[in-house]
């Protein structure tokens, strides 16, 4: 159960006088870190046979690891902007890698600054659209209002070429930029490039935000709460884990992929031709495995800057009372069904790592509750008794907390701009359907029968009442969610 602070009352002495009420508790200290791209099943705690996390994996042992987490869109860019504001792509408008919330919407982060929290930002945000700006210290102040009092932002491997940040000038004060920049032009033309970085791994993009997190937890303030977003860019692609954590993993132990299938003879043209069906152009098996293992040394790497970060809270004196969020914004296909990256809404790319840590409130063990990458901001906002911002559309995960039985989301819904249409996916605890913006099914799957999504029933005579039954309660949830915040006196 979630453990509360006692209240305040008078307690009475030997003597029977009233003693003074004990002073209010200070609110905890929050650490969140969104890794970029990080799969459910990438994590030791999460079971996988060969990457090792012992960092991460220290915080679920010391709380809960939340197995039945999804993103509510398979993109870094939407998946932020809703993880930031509780709400769906349709309801933000943010559906793709660009454009960017109005400056007074409220956040996450709005909500803890109006609490009193002293907040930063550091490493790959994503919440806005980095091309407007020649460099990223010029969009501080739109951070700044989405409540970051400090700003210390990167752009991916690939936007980094286009838009200067801290982390090129370091490149270039060290004389890496050319090298950065021809690197990575060649792993952009060619996905399946995988080798080590080409400089050491302090000069890894990982390893700045790391160094640059850690800066930052010594730097805050000792008289106000804190909260330090990190946002590792790792371990999305490019495949170029540094150094020694290159050849951390052997290729020939990567798990294999998850097979594309054949095509269905009954499926429709309209869904075979869907992009996320077809096989990504040169990916071999001997590929998938050296990309496999290459993603599990940036995992890795990116762990082993999760420990300096909980050091350096420690060093602090605010490890016991520190809340500690680990999620990610999606998952990556890693070879299965032919495809690596996201942008389809298969399991691989859907699901997402949720662990939450704070020691003698949250207990120890794991949750299998459905549910969306929504939810962590009512559940963090709840626990430390802030109100969420208004419209918000998640559900604070608090009652499955206390009690491993309660019910928190019957469906999940996700939705993604793609293949030049807007997507919706609808999840049930055994099935999956998919529409386009034609409003054509193209993907609906009994999981429980096919976890690993094999035989696509669309089209299929058998399964006509049950496409029905899932369109329906998709338009049912679409309906339900259907306001923007245009509704909103902004």
């Amino acid at each position: 159960m979630l453990l509360s602070a006692p209240d305040c009352v008078a307690v009475r002495g030997v003597s029977g006088s009233p003693k003074a009420p004990p002073p209010a508790r200070r609110k905890p200290h929050v650490l969140i870190v969104m890794l970029d791209q990080l799969r459910a099943d990438s994590l030791g705690c999460a079971g996988h046979p060969v990457i090792r996390t012992p960092a991460i994996d220290a915080m679920a042992a010391q709380g809960l690891r939340f197995t039945g987490v999804h993103t509510v869109s398979p993109v870094c860019q939407p998946s932020r902007v809703s993880f930031a504001t509780g709400r769906y792509p349709h309801n933000h408008g943010i559906w793709y890698n660009r454009g960017e919330l109005p400056v007074n919407y409220p956040t996450f982060f709005t909500a803890l600054r109006d609490a009193g929290y002293a907040s930063a930002v550091v490493g790959k945000s994503h919440l806005w659209s980095h091309k407007r700006v020649a460099h990223l210290r010029d969009g501080e102040p739109y951070l700044q209002a989405l409540g970051f009092d400090e700003v210390d932002e990167v752009g991916g491997p690939r936007g980094t070429c286009s838009t200067d940040s801290g982390y090129s000038d370091h490149l270039r004060g060290k004389g890496l930029w050319e090298l950065f920049v021809a690197d990575t032009n060649e792993r952009v033309a060619d996905p399946t490039i995988t080798r080590p970085a080409p400089f050491d791994e302090h000069d890894h993009m990982d390893g700045y935000v790391g160094g640059r997190a850690v800066q930052c937890v010594e730097a805050f303030p000792d008289d106000r709460p804190t909260c330090l977003f990190v946002n590792f860019p790792g371990p999305h692609d490019p495949w170029d884990a540094p150094g020694r954590w290159a050849a951390m993993y052997d290729p020939a132990d990567s798990p294999p992929p998850i097979p594309l299938p054949p095509r269905p003879p009954t499926l429709p043209d309209h869904a075979a031709a869907k992009l996320d069906f077809q096989p990504e152009p040169g990916l071999t098996p001997k590929a998938v495995a050296a990309i496999r293992a290459n993603y599990g040394g940036k995992v890795s790497f990116v762990d082993h800057w999760c420990r300096r970060i909980f050091d350096a809270y420690a060093a602090r004196g605010w490890l016991d009372d520190l809340l500690v969020v680990v999620t990610s914004d999606h998952g990556e296909m890693a070879g299965d069904h032919g495809r690596v990256y996201k942008r389809t809404f298969h399991e691989s790319a859907l699901r997402v790592p949720l662990i939450m840590r704070w020691p003698g409130r949250i207990p120890h063990g794991t949750r299998a509750a459905p549910a969306e990458n929504i939810d962590v901001m009512p559940t963090v906002l709840e626990a430390i008794g802030v109100p969420q911002p208004p419209m918000s559309l998640g559900r604070s995960l608090l009652p499955v907390i206390s009690d491993p039985r309660a019910q928190h989301r019957g469906d999940l819904l996700s939705e993604i701009y793609y293949g030049g249409s807007r997507n919706a996916m609808l999840k049930t605890e055994r099935h999956k359907y998919v529409i386009d913006q034609q409003g054509r099914g193209y993907m609906l799957y009994d999981l429980g029968q096919d976890p690993d999504e094999q035989h696509n029933l669309i089209g299929a005579p058998e399964a006509r009442a049950l496409e029905q039954a899932m369109r329906d309660a998709l338009l049912v949830r679409l309906a339900a969610s259907s306001y923007v915040m245009d509704s909103v006196n902004l």
